[in-house]
C-alpha cells in the first residue's frame, strides 16, 4: 500500500482514524458507526478497512429502486450489510414531486441515498479527488440537514489509484461493472451521470422505466416544451450542457484531480 510522506501506509492511517473515532460513535449508539455501503470501489474500501480496524459498526445499504441489477446482486453478497428499503420508489417520489430530479433538484439523492443514520457517526467513501466540490470537505464533519449525524471519511485522502490498489492488494471483491468501463455504479441514469447512452444501452427497462415518469410530469402551462418527447430529450440532454463543472462532477472522478495513474487504469 503506497505510503505518506513520513512513511505511514494510507491504511494504517485510515484504521487509525477509526479506532480513534469509535468512542465518539459508541457514544451516539451502542451499535457504533453506521457504515454507508453503497456498494462501490470505496464502500469495499471502508468495509474492509472497519473489519480490520476491529470498531463495532453496522454496514446499511440504502436500496434506491435505480440501482443497476448487478450492483444489488453484489451487494446482496455481503451478509454482513443490511439492506434498507425506501419508503417510496423512485417513481413514487417523482409522482409526488410534480418534476423529475434534475442537477439542481436533487430531492431523490436526500429521499433515497442519504437517509438513515439518524444520531449516529457514519462511515462514508467520500473522497476529496472525487469533485472540487468535495475537495472541500472535512474528515470529520457535521450533517447540514440532520444535525444529530455526524460524517467520518477515513479515506477522504485517497486518490483512485490508491483505492484500486488496495483492493488489489487485499484481493477484494468488487462490483462488475467495473470492469465494464463504468466509473462509477450508482442510480442508472443519474442526473449528474455523463454516460447517459451507456445507461440506456445498458439498462434498456429502466431507462423506460425513467421516460414514462419524466414524461407523466409534462406539463405545457409550467415547462417551454412542445411536447413530452421533447420534454424528456431535454431531460436526457442537459447533462451535456453542464453550466456548473463543479456539480457536474460531483459523482464522477474528476480528471481535473485525478493522477496519470488513474486515468490509464480507468481507461482514460
Amino acid at each position: 500500500m503506497r505510503r505518506l510522506l513520513d512513511g505511514t501506509p494510507m491504511d494504517d492511517l485510515a484504521i487509525r482514524r477509526l479506532r480513534e473515532f469509535e468512542d465518539a460513535a459508541l457514544r451516539m449508539d451502542p451499535k457504533g458507526y453506521w457504515l454507508a455501503f453503497s456498494g462501490g470501489k470505496d464502500s469495499v474500501v471502508i468495509l474492509d478497512l472497519a473489519k480490520r480496524a476491529g470498531v463495532r459498526f453496522e454496514a446499511v445499504y440504502n436500496l434506491t429502486t435505480v440501482d443497476p441489477p448487478e450492483l444489488v446482486y453484489f451487494i446482496r453478497t455481503f451478509p454482513e450489510v443490511r439492506t434498507s428499503r425506501p419508503a417510496e420508489t423512485m417513481w413514487q417520489l417523482i409522482r409526488r414531486n410534480g418534476i423529475p430530479p434534475r442537477r439542481n433538484a436533487r430531492y431523490c439523492c436526500k429521499v433515497l441515498k442519504e437517509r438513515g443514520g439518524t444520531g449516529r457517526l457514519v462511515i462514508t467513501g467520500v473522497r476529496w479527488a472525487e469533485s472540487n466540490r468535495r475537495a472541500k470537505r472535512q474528515m470529520s464533519e457535521a450533517c447540514y440537514q440532520d444535525k444529530t449525524k455526524r460524517y467520518l471519511h477515513p479515506i477522504i485522502d485517497w486518490p483512485t489509484s490508491a483505492v484500486w490498489e488496495y483492493i488489489r492488494e487485499r484481493e477484494l471483491r468488487y462490483c462488475s461493472l467495473y470492469d465494464e468501463g463504468f466509473r462509477r455504479v450508482g442510480c442508472v441514469l443519474c442526473p449528474m451521470t455523463r454516460d447517459t447512452q451507456k445507461h440506456i444501452a445498458r439498462w434498456p427497462k429502466i431507462a423506460a422505466a425513467w421516460e414514462r415518469a419524466v414524461k407523466a410530469t409534462y406539463d405545457p402551462s409550467k415547462v417551454d416544451f412542445p411536447d413530452a418527447e421533447a420534454y424528456w430529450r431535454w431531460w436526457l440532454d442537459r447533462r451535456a450542457s453542464a453550466a456548473d463543472f463543479n456539480d457536474y462532477v460531483l459523482f464522477e472522478d474528476d480528471p481535473a484531480m485525478t493522477d496519470e495513474a488513474t486515468l490509464a487504469e480507468d481507461g482514460h
